[in-house]
């Protein structure tokens, strides 16, 4: 532990829920219930091991195309997830982000979104980003779309856009890109997940699945990033 090197900022792709509960025979939004209380376990593990920003990948924008009976389980977990949030901020000093385009959630979410945030701005603890209805693809693209009507009324030049004006009109703004990305369940794809902001971000893929990743498969996510050799653009 002395030795590890810890990353500032940790996201994670939150799979494998549905598949942990179809090998235990439970129903899939079994699977989602225990995958959120685990993000809940993580965020001690995180706090304790001194990270600064963990951000996790809860709903993207693909999932609206997954079945009725499960997306509604879904939303309905988020409720019960954001309305519990504002007490447990309050007592660990959480800050409590959501990034994605939250237009596209019910306006009762949206409301208790907002609230939470507003409540938890000011707590200097873990940064904690929750990204829902998210989908980089779909971040960007907003992102261009705002920029396009500023250059139209003349608010902005093209000459003003570069990686910082990018940067700082994505969702996440004023957040530091992840130092470390985790993927459970095995699979090595990004899913549409942060794809400018991980540009530089080491990359570590664990075989558990996200209800069964814990403490010591995040120390081993963290040992095989203290190992590497963090190189920068054209750094030798």
């Amino acid at each position: 532990m002395d030795n590890l090197k810890i990353p500032s900022h940790v996201a994670v792709i939150l799979d494998g829920n549905g598949r942990w509960a179809k090998s235990k025979g439970l129903p899939r939004k079994m699977g989602h219930v225990q995958g959120g209380k685990n993000v809940e376990e993580m965020l001690y593990v995180c706090d304790e091991l001194g990270i600064k920003y963990f951000t996790v990948y809860a709903f993207s924008t693909e999932n609206w195309k997954r079945s009725e009976d499960e997306v509604s389980a879904l939303m309905m977990l988020l409720r019960s997830y954001l309305s519990s949030g504002f007490k447990k901020a309050a007592k660990n000093n959480v800050r409590i982000r959501i990034i994605g385009d939250k237009s596209g959630l019910a306006k009762d979410i949206q409301d208790t979104i907002a609230e939470l945030e507003e409540e938890s701005k000011d707590n200097t603890g873990l940064q904690f980003q929750i990204a829902i209805n998210y989908g980089s693809r779909d971040e960007i693209t907003r992102m261009m779309k705002d920029t396009a009507l500023k250059i139209k009324s003349g608010e902005l030049n093209p000459e003003d856009i570069n990686e910082a004006y990018i940067s700082d009109n994505l969702d996440t703004k004023d957040i530091p890109d992840p130092d470390l990305l985790i993927r459970t369940s095995g699979e090595m794809r990004l899913s549409n997940f942060l794809l400018w902001q991980l540009a530089y971000s080491e990359f570590y893929f664990a075989d558990c699945h996200w209800p069964d990743f814990n403490k010591d498969e995040l120390i081993k996510a963290i040992e095989s990033y203290t190992k590497r050799d963090r190189r920068f653009g054209n750094a030798k």
